[in-house]
């Protein structure tokens, strides 16, 4: 895998109030390097890195020149504003060249499947990640599962991928990553409608009740008032 080289500071200030505004304020990001059994080292670097750390891929080996030391790390963690979804603060995962370490890396679909083509099928990627331990310099971007062949009889499990040389599944070998499903209609039932022999079996009841109103007033109408 190749390794990007960044420049960093270190953060002498580390919880002084307002010392993180004036950091990226500056187009700086702050951020942390922790693990390995040592100590956490606060530190800043510059956002137009970051972004190049983005670009080649998750896992990107980092090698962060302190000045007086350099620390081999991969990102563990972006942190984004809620509102401009700017990065405001990185953590990095110290590492050892020759110790192996365990990390999640994605999986990424490739090929079309013949039961989405022919059956008006939807993939569903149920996991999008899988758990490896290998050497730092060995971690993968990505983990590739080809779908072509992939039928709605048919699923692909972790121990269906093929792993990179010097990497090793973690994880259950027989979870699910992914399968084809047909998407089933939602039907609603509408609302009985009242039936003519509905309407008319109601007509006797309210007559009978106004018949019987109208002749119980006709009825006092006509007694003979008390002396």
């Amino acid at each position: 895998m190749e390794k990007i080289k960044i420049t960093a500071q270190a953060r002498e200030k580390a919880g002084v109030r307002g010392e993180l505004s004036k950091i990226r304020a500056q187009k700086m990001i702050p951020a942390v390097i922790y693990g390995a059994g040592e100590e956490p080292v606060s530190i800043s670097f510059s956002q137009k890195d970051l972004a190049t750390i983005q670009k080649a891929g998750s896992n990107t080996l980092v090698e962060i020149d302190l000045g007086k030391k350099k620390e081999p790390a991969i990102i563990k963690e972006v942190q984004y504003h809620v509102v401009t979804d700017t990065p405001i603060h990185v953590d990095f995962q110290r590492v050892s060249m020759n110790k192996a370490i365990e990390t999640m890396v994605p999986v990424v679909l490739v090929g079309e499947s013949a039961a989405v083509k022919a059956n008006g099928g939807i993939v569903d990627h149920a996991v999008r990640e899988v758990r490896v331990k290998c050497l730092p310099g060995d971690i993968p971007h990505h983990i590739e599962a080809d779908i072509t062949e992939l039928s709605l009889e048919k699923h692909i499990c972790i121990s269906d991928l093929k792993a990179p040389k010097g990497v090793e599944f973690v994880d259950d070998p027989s979870i699910m990553l992914v399968h084809v499903i047909i998407p089933k209609d939602e039907v609603v039932a509408a609302p009985a409608a009242a039936t003519t022999a509905d309407a008319t079996a109601a007509q006797p009841e309210l007559s009978a009740t106004k018949g019987k109103k109208e002749e119980e007033g006709a009825v006092a109408a006509a007694a003979p008032a008390k002396k």
